[in-house]
């Protein structure tokens, strides 16, 4: 069962890419992603059970304040999530990607999947995936992975560029 929780405007014909944050932890995190959202073609998806609510302060204060620009979706399970985008192409981003995040050639419609910042996509989350949709992005090896609005942002913008940043002023 998928709950679209709108938290402001309606459809928008501009949204280029869906951004999935399975099992979100951080709200500031979260809330960073929204702002993100809200300002590149993209839709926001989150996928239960969430490690915040909704209405955190943390969250509010870091993106709400551009909800009236940004549909939040809400989701009990990635299997729902993903049937109920039923985007062009499904895309898991994990440290254990098999692809560079720059070699994809990104379409509209494509869907952005991230898992929760304490552990990334489970490895039966990862399954649901061909393994060359599994993208990574580089980092120095020994490393800690990076934040997660930071690779949402990185992924999210990448895409955009490739698709010659349709929908911007």
């Amino acid at each position: 069962m998928t709950d679209c929780t709108v938290l402001g405007g309606g459809e928008d014909p501009d949204v280029l890419l869906h951004v999935v944050l399975v099992e979100p932890e951080i709200p500031p995190n979260t809330g960073n992603i929204i702002r993100l959202c809200a300002n590149a073609p993209a839709r926001l998806h989150l996928v239960e059970p969430l490690g915040f609510v909704i209405d955190d302060k943390r969250l509010r204060r870091a993106g709400l304040d551009h909800s009236d620009r940004i549909r939040l979706h809400r989701h009990a399970s990635l299997d729902d999530c993903l049937t109920a985008i039923g985007g062009r192409c499904n895309l898991a981003f994990s440290t254990r990607g098999t692809r560079g995040y720059g070699e994809w050639r990104y379409q509209p419609g494509d869907v952005l999947v991230f898992g929760p910042e304490t552990r990334g996509l489970s490895d039966q989350m990862l399954a649901l995936f061909p393994p060359d949709q599994r993208l990574r992005i580089p980092q120095r090896a020994g490393s800690r992975s990076l934040n997660l609005s930071n690779a949402v942002a990185i992924a999210v913008y990448e895409a955009w560029r490739q698709l010659g940043f349709q929908t911007a002023e």
